[in-house]
């Protein structure tokens, strides 16, 4: 079955069911797989700095911040140990040290700190008595404040974020963690609480956004072609939302594409927007079979393959131009983007 970008768009328009079929085959959810980036912590890893931590303590016996810190500076890892005790984000855990002890933790700082040690986790931290120092004995001052308070009693309306298996009675809980093991079913409700890999997904969510720009980039790149490649939330002269790519040059768009990953049809309906939008541009005071640009889609993710009936917008917004990762090989080809290719002239 042909993909609409391979045939004359009259052809697309008389056969869109045909048609959406064949780009429905070839989406590919993102979601099972995701990149490792450099921040990711393997299990060997973070298993040392839960042992660190708990000899330290002399097994959560005496968990206190001369006994804590000692192993987060010889051990930094051990500190990403306590946050998950914690559950806390580093934003949220620089607050509360700011606001408890006096010190001053950036939440900015904290981000940083928390990225280096999951990007170099046996790098131990200075003891210089530096800004670095004091701010994370700040951080490990209210860690073991509250994993010795545990969950104060709140209203039967409310949840404290502390109420959890491993923190709620403060010390004697993680002991017992610690000790006993925990039931399978209170670790499958801790994930279900915080979904599998949810901090991972996070931090990495920046390089999965940009799989399909990536792949873009790289056949314009390989057909020399000139193309602008836009920021985020950059302002472009003639649109009042730039697009992702325009070729050859923002004062002469000749082909503009739109790169859209989503892995939900509510997002995806969103983007399908977007790709309209510029199709209605580019016919601004035009005849329909002579748009001021191209409009092309570069799309990924399960959120594109749930409604047909966006998927024919989709479509018919950029003329039968739809690609997905799967056919992006053949994105110069069959666009105006050949005409400035200079591999095509050789």
């Amino acid at each position: 079955m042909p993909f609409p970008f391979e045939v004359p768009f009259d052809e697309v328009a008389s056969n869109l069911d045909r048609f959406v079929d064949a780009v429905f085959g070839a989406l590919e959810s993102e979601f099972l797989v995701m990149p490792r980036g450099d921040g990711l912590v393997d299990f060997p890893t973070f298993e040392a700095g839960y042992e660190r931590l708990k000899r330290e303590t002399s097994g959560f016996r005496e968990v206190t911040p001369e006994h804590v810190a000692e192993a987060v500076l010889d051990e930094p890892i051990s500190l990403i140990v306590l946050r998950c005790m914690l559950g806390f984000t580093p934003p949220e855990w620089a607050y509360l040290a700011t606001r408890y002890t006096g010190i001053d933790v950036p939440q900015g700082a904290a981000r940083t700190l928390d990225r280096g040690i999951r990007t170099d986790p046996e790098r131990p931290l200075p003891r210089n008595g530096g800004v670095t120092e004091q701010r994370v004995r700040a951080l490990v001052m209210v860690a073991c404040e509250h994993l010795a308070r545990g969950a104060p009693t709140v209203s039967a309306d409310r949840l404290h974020r502390l109420d959890k298996a491993d923190t709620a009675d403060g010390l004697p809980s993680l002991r017992t963690i610690a000790t006993l093991g925990a039931p399978c079913s209170v670790l499958l409700y801790e994930r279900f609480l915080g979904r599998p890999f949810a901090g991972h997904r996070d931090s990495v969510s920046e390089i999965v956004g940009n799989l399909v720009e990536n792949a873009i980039e790289h056949e314009l790149e390989r057909a020399e072609i000139s193309f602008r490649k836009t920021k985020r939330a950059e302002r472009i002269p003639g649109f009042d939302q730039a697009p992702d790519f325009i070729v050859p040059s923002e004062l002469n768009p000749q082909v503009v594409i739109e790169a859209k990953l989503s892995e939900d049809d509510g997002t995806a309906r969103d983007k399908i927007t977007r790709v309209q939008h510029l199709s209605e541009l580019s016919l601004r005071g035009r005849p329909a079979d002579r748009p001021r640009f191209e409009v092309v889609a570069c799309i990924a993710g399960r959120g594109f393959g749930i409604r047909r009936e966006d998927m024919k917008k989709l479509i018919i917004a950029a003329r039968g131009k739809v690609f997905t990762l799967q056919n992006m090989q053949q994105l110069v080809d069959h666009t105006r983007l050949g005409e400035y290719s200079t591999q095509r002239r050789r």
